[in-house]
């Protein structure tokens, strides 16, 4: 029998979003998500998803982003796109319930593309609950455990996080500054997936589930997963000190085998 935090299904297949009720606290921004953005788009809005902690139903009141996934039409010209910025920037505004709207965009040919099975195949049909439209995930079947899926969902992690560097080095306002840490931190604790070991059989879900499985594998590194950790939940730390220890950790990060240059 497999253990109940595997991240793994009785079949051996990598578990998806269960399908809990939506919390009441959400209703609201969630139907508003549904009617403007088919509204804005029109048939240029292939379907809409829901992602994240309030997806999962573990949300927080005025704390938790609300992380959307739009899979847009080939032909969805980029005027729209501007728009579709705009009515994020209002519902974000008019809806004080989630702390940030987050819209994660894609094109219908990339969603489908057989190349990328691993990375949005794998997206929609693991991680994202259908709100509206075509339900690409159903074209795709479960997954199990294999680094390939790793590096195909997290892509190259280094630039990524090295982007966060140069993106903080620039003077933000305080709340904007540690929602980037919180943000960098959180990406950089699941990017660790990526040193995926062929002996490992679990799959971590949840961002304590990352950590574990990174400390347990990497204990040279665990005083600073240990601060990434608190970043990812509760960022306090001055902009000097993060973008120190982030570059450290980098570092270290880029000479491990495996890890995607580009």
């Amino acid at each position: 029998m497999r253990r109940a935090k595997s991240g793994l299904d009785a079949a051996g297949f990598i578990r998806q979003v269960p399908e809990v009720p939506f919390q009441t606290e959400y209703q609201a921004v969630l139907a508003a998500v549904r009617s403007q953005l088919p509204s804005l788009l029109g048939t240029h809005l292939v379907a809409l998803y829901v992602y994240g902690s309030v997806a999962e139903g573990r949300a927080r009141l005025g704390q938790s982003d609300l992380d959307l996934t739009l899979i847009l039409s080939d032909a969805c010209p980029g005027t729209q796109v501007i728009q579709l910025e705009q009515l994020r920037r209002a519902l974000e505004l008019g809806h004080p319930e989630v702390s940030k709207i987050d819209f994660d965009l894609g094109r219908r040919a990339e969603a489908l593309a057989s190349a990328n099975r691993l990375s949005w195949g794998f997206w929609l049909r693991h991680h994202c609950r259908w709100l509206w439209g075509e339900d690409l995930a159903r074209r795709f079947t479960p997954f199990k455990p294999e680094a390939a899926v790793a590096r195909a969902v997290n892509g190259a992690v280094v630039p990524v996080l090295q982007g966060y560097l140069h993106t903080l080095a620039v003077g933000k306002l305080p709340d904007e500054r540690l929602r980037l840490q919180r943000e960098a931190a959180r990406r950089l604790l699941r990017a660790l997936l990526v040193l995926r070991r062929t002996d490992e059989i679990d799959w971590p879900w949840t961002l304590e589930e990352h950590r574990a499985r990174a400390v347990r594998l990497h204990p040279e590194q665990g005083a600073a997963l240990e601060f990434f950790y608190t970043e990812a939940l509760r960022p306090q730390a001055g902009a000097a000190e993060f973008n120190q220890r982030l570059a450290a950790f980098l570092v270290w990060f880029a000479q491990q085998p495996g890890i995607p240059e580009s």
